[in-house]
């Protein structure tokens, strides 16, 4: 019975896949992707201008692409995965529906740090997490590092997005390859401590309740920010780089995140699908993703793009990325016996 209802259920999604996901199998490339249309259609456009290579995707959530690949298995379209933050690439890998791809070209232009260590995924822009605050009650020297907003100095002043966004996972995750179980899990615990309201569902209200006088200080995506600055270039908050000074965990620089992608295992289009990669990778289309999503390039050859250069340089941290799903649930488990929700 179970075997029939994942049959029909593939059956279904192919039949539904009206649009972009309708096409037949020599159409050109299939992407599912998690980024919105907006940030990567201009991409596809891009490539296939340059290849004549067409592009058809299917967006939605990271979660329910995982699912639907998972459903389809070898009868999926699907040629690419495009997600975002390591913990779901991670997920999608140990699900088996990404393979392997050797080229010289992808480890060149990105770091190791940044891409699985089995090339089953790979980083295409860079999603630094950093502090945010008030430039208008808080003084940079006050800052540091992620793990200070737990000192009584920040009690009644913290602002946090939600624990269950896979952001606020990695973060802890990487907290604990840095730290340590023990010493992460009273860090969180007390941020919780320092909460001035409940945790928000999203970054954009992070910075909107530091900007209302909610609270002085918060954990944001760098692009949430820099979005919101680019309507309103007189909003009262700014960036601060963590964890760039000190030995050890105190230096080891911002937490990095990354959006990626990877050749599905069911894809009858291998060679061009790792093209449209490899394409992603270059200086060409890094210039245009930082642009376009305001994230920092993966290939250290491209220079940063003006809006980007306004936050100046960081350090960031060199914990492998793939950590961030490794220990995505002992960070869930750690940040739930801290309270944090």
């Amino acid at each position: 019975m179970r075997s029939l209802l994942v049959l029909g259920l593939v059956v279904l999604l192919a039949a539904c896949g009206e649009g972009p996901g309708s096409q037949k199998a020599d159409e050109g490339l299939v992407v599912y992707t998690a980024r919105k249309e907006h940030l990567i259609k201009p991409l596809f456009d891009r490539f296939t201008a340059q290849t004549g290579i067409p592009i058809r995707y299917v967006t939605d959530a990271a979660g329910p692409l995982l699912a639907r690949l998972e459903a389809e298995g070898e009868r999926s379209r699907a040629d690419l995965l495009i997600t975002v933050d390591a913990g779901n690439l991670w997920q999608a890998a140990q699900a088996g529906v990404l393979q392997p791809i050797g080229s010289d070209i992808l480890s060149t232009n990105i770091p190791a740090a940044l891409r699985d260590a089995q090339n089953r995924w790979f980083g295409l822009s860079i999603r630094a997490r950093t502090i945010v605050y008030s430039t208008e009650r808080v003084n940079p020297s006050e800052l540091s590092t992620y793990e200070a907003l737990a000192d009584e100095q920040w009690s009644g002043r913290l602002c946090l997005r939600t624990s269950k966004k896979v952001y606020n996972q990695s973060l802890v995750a990487t907290m604990i390859v840095a730290r340590g179980e023990e010493a992460t899990e009273s860090v969180v615990g007390g941020w919780v401590n320092n909460l001035a309201v409940p945790p928000f569902s999203n970054d954009n209200k992070v910075v909107e309740a530091i900007a209302a006088g909610q609270c002085d200080v918060g954990i944001v995506n760098t692009y949430y920010l820099a979005r919101m600055v680019a309507e309103d270039p007189a909003l009262p908050v700014t960036m601060f780089w963590p964890n760039q000074n000190g030995e050890g965990a105190d230096g080891r620089g911002v937490h990095l995140n990354i959006s990626g992608a990877g050749v599905t295992k069911a894809s009858k289009h291998v060679a061009e699908a790792k093209q449209l990669l490899e394409w992603l990778s270059g200086t060409d289309a890094q210039l245009q993703l930082a642009l376009l999503n305001q994230e920092y390039p993966v290939n250290p050859l491209v220079s940063l793009p003006e809006p980007l250069k306004r936050w100046g340089e960081f350090k960031g941290d060199d914990i492998p990325i793939a950590e961030a799903g490794r220990l995505q649930g002992a960070a869930i488990r750690l940040m739930d016996r801290a309270g944090y929700r």
